[in-house]
C-alpha cells in the first residue's frame, strides 16, 4: 500500500495556481522579469525546453524560456504552453506596418502634440497611422496653413513634457515654408516636411490608377488643376475622398512622407529626462 505523506505548506508560503494560456501567434504578452512586451511570434522546443519568440512594436524580438508563472497577460501572471496545433505565423500589422495590439485601449492623450497644414494632412496620417497614434496618445491637429507658425508655436509653450512636432507641406531651400520653418528654433519643437506641393502627391500614382501626378502651371490652384488635368470633375473635395479610398496602408505612400510622420511621433513620445 502506498503511503501518504500530507502536504504540510503553510498556506501563506503555497503559491496560487495561475491559468496556462497557450501560445498562440500574435498573443501580447509582457515577459515578467525583463518587462519586454510584445506578440508571440512562435514557439519550439529546444533542449533546455520550450521557448517562445516575442516581437516588440518596433520589430524587435527576444526569445524567452516558457517557465511557470513567466508573463503578464492583461497584468496578470500567467503560464504560457505550446499551442496545441501550432499553425503558420502571420503577425497581424497596422497600416503603418507596426505590429498590432489586439485589444489595446487607446492611451490618455499627451501634452505634445502633431501639427500639420491642413484637414488633407490630417485625415491622411489618421488612415496611415491612426492605430500607432492612440496607443501613443498622440492628437494630431491642423492649422488651415502655417503663415502664422511662429505665432502658433509660442502660444502652444512647448516644454520637455509638452513637445510640438510639426508636418510643413513643399518644405525645399528657398520656399515660402522654408523661409517659416526657419523661424522656429524651440529645442522642444521638430519642424519636418516634404517636397510635394500638396499631400495628394504623397500619395503614390500607381495606388490611385494614374501614371504620374500632373504638372499644373503656376499660378493655377494646384488641387483643382490636378482634377482638370485627370479630367476628374472639378470637385477637389470629393477627389480627396477618391483619392484617401486608395490607400490601405504605409505601402500606398511615398517614402519622403513615411519617414517624417515616424520622425515626428518618435519625437513626440521619446522619453522626458
Amino acid at each position: 500500500m502506498r503511503s501518504y505523506h500530507p502536504d504540510l505548506t503553510p498556506p501563506w508560503k503555497k503559491s496560487a495556481p495561475v491559468p496556462e494560456v497557450p501560445a498562440e501567434p500574435d498573443l501580447v504578452v509582457e515577459e515578467v522579469s525583463s518587462g519586454f512586451c510584445g506578440a508571440v511570434i512562435r514557439c519550439e522546443k529546444t533542449a533546455q525546453g520550450p521557448t517562445v519568440t516575442l516581437e516588440d512594436r518596433f520589430g524587435k524580438h527576444r526569445v524567452f524560456p516558457m517557465e511557470p508563472r513567466g508573463f503578464l497577460l492583461e497584468g496578470r501572471v500567467v503560464t504560457l504552453v505550446r499551442p496545441s496545433a501550432p499553425g503558420p505565423v502571420r503577425p497581424a500589422r497596422t497600416a503603418s506596418g507596426s505590429l498590432a495590439v489586439p485589444g489595446a485601449r487607446a492611451r490618455v492623450a499627451r501634452a505634445g502634440r502633431i501639427y500639420v497644414e491642413g484637414r488633407h494632412d490630417a485625415e491622411l496620417v489618421e488612415r496611415v497611422w491612426g492605430d500607432d497614434l492612440r496607443i501613443e496618445g498622440v492628437v494630431v491637429e491642423y492649422l488651415e496653413g502655417i503663415d502664422d507658425l511662429p505665432a502658433i508655436v509660442r502660444d502652444f509653450s512647448p516644454g520637455p513634457d509638452a513637445r510640438l512636432g510639426v508636418l510643413v507641406d513643399h518644405l525645399v531651400p528657398g520656399s515660402k515654408e522654408s523661409r517659416i520653418a526657419s523661424g522656429v528654433t524651440d529645442a522642444n519643437v521638430l519642424v519636418v516636411g516634404h517636397p510635394y506641393i500638396d499631400v495628394w502627391e504623397a500619395v503614390k500614382p500607381s495606388s490611385v490608377g494614374i501614371a504620374s501626378w500632373p504638372v499644373v502651371p503656376r499660378g493655377q490652384d494646384w488641387k483643382t488643376g490636378v482634377c482638370r488635368s485627370l479630367g476628374w470633375p472639378e470637385n477637389t473635395g470629393a477627389a480627396w475622398q477618391r483619392i484617401l479610398s486608395r490607400v490601405r496602408s504605409y505601402r500606398d505612400l511615398e517614402p519622403a512622407l513615411l519617414g517624417r510622420v515616424e520622425e515626428l511621433i518618435d519625437f513626440v513620445t521619446a522619453p522626458t529626462g
